[in-house]
Parts: structure tokens; C-alpha cells; sequence
């Protein structure tokens, strides 16, 4: 983590754009687009960047924790074979 938090700096949050989300008394999920800008790597301008996150959250004793978050940059619908090494 400390390595991958190195390629992005001096950056801000745009929003978050929730898609869906689900809750039990013990156990949820969020889904959302992450926007924000940064600078990436040795650029010094800010670009912006948008994430899929995934976030799942674990009731134990009485406070909500997250157990999973991913995040990918893949935020539009993409036929199948575009995952297909050429």
C-alpha cells in the first residue's frame, strides 16, 4: 500500500456516485464511483481519475468494519473479449 500511495500525490476528492448498496443486520455493501484528481507519478499536473470501488462491511460487536475494498479503474460497461491479451 505504502508503495502504490508513492505513484499519487497533492490530490482531492471530486465525489462519490453511489450505484448500489445493501444492508442485514451484520453484513453490507457499497458500490460507488471514486472521483478525484491527483498528480500521478512524476507529472506535475492534476489529472482526474475515476474508480470502481466495491466496499463490504462486517458487523462485530456493535461497529461496522470493512472486511473487502477494491477498486479498479474500469467505470463503463466493456465487451468481454477486451480483457483478452492480444
Amino acid at each position: 500500500m505504502n508503495r502504490a500511495a508513492t505513484n499519487y500525490r497533492d490530490g482531492e476528492i471530486i465525489g462519490f456516485e453511489r450505484i448500489a448498496e445493501y444492508a442485514t443486520a451484520d453484513l453490507g455493501y457499497i458500490m460507488e464511483i471514486e472521483r478525484f484528481q491527483s498528480k500521478v507519478g512524476g507529472a506535475d499536473t492534476l489529472v482526474p481519475i475515476a474508480l470502481r470501488t466495491t466496499t463490504i462491511f462486517r458487523r462485530e460487536d456493535g461497529v461496522w468494519r470493512i472486511v473487502l475494498r477494491h477498486a479498479d479503474p474500469i467505470t463503463s460497461a466493456r465487451p468481454a473479449a477486451s480483457i483478452v491479451g492480444q
